[in-house]
């Protein structure tokens, strides 16, 4: 008997291979680089967030960005870890603020 073949984990997985669940992806330049940016609906979210651009708390259920660098960091790629180590939480309209 052969044994059973089986997916890799998501955490695995490219991000390009995941389910975008509620949501769409694009990618953005901006002055700090070029960023992949993650819209998730309110009912994709179960958990609550701290947006790094002001702060706050993005409760359970409530339509956001998650945004994380096409590249990652000097210092995060000599640790080994990739640029989704470094995705964030954005309120929509900080994210559209940030320059």
């Amino acid at each position: 008997m052969s044994p059973r073949s089986r997916k890799p984990s998501k955490w695995q997985r490219p991000v390009s291979d995941r389910p975008l669940l509620g949501g769409s992806q694009s990618r953005e330049n901006r002055s700090d680089g070029e960023w992949n940016v993650r819209r998730v609906s309110g009912s994709a979210t179960g958990k609550s967030y701290r947006c790094p651009g002001c702060d706050q708390l993005i409760p359970p259920a409530t339509p956001h960005v998650v945004v994380w660098p096409d590249n990652p960091s000097l210092l995060a790629a000599l640790g080994g870890a990739q640029s989704l180590d470094e995705r964030r939480h954005w309120h929509t309209a900080c994210w559209g603020r940030r320059r």
